[in-house]
């Protein structure tokens, strides 16, 4: 064998490994996008003020104040 016979076999296999690993990210690629957030549907505002609420960050709040 000559030194131009295994370097052809070996870019041959390089090559197909190169294809080979495209092919499974492009297969893999999809599903690995994230789906688009649903946007929080906000309250309207109260009409006559008062528009104070007991929510979930209000809660941290009053719970980190507590000694």
């Amino acid at each position: 064998m000559t030194k131009t016979a295994k370097i052809s076999r070996r870019g041959f296999f390089v090559g197909a490994a190169t294809v080979g690993a495209a092919a499974v990210g492009a297969v893999i690629a999809p599903s690995m996008r994230p789906e688009p957030a649903a946007e929080p549907v906000a309250k309207p505002a109260p009409k006559k003020g008062g528009g104070y609420s007991v929510t979930d960050h209000v809660k941290r709040y009053y719970k980190s104040t507590l000694v």
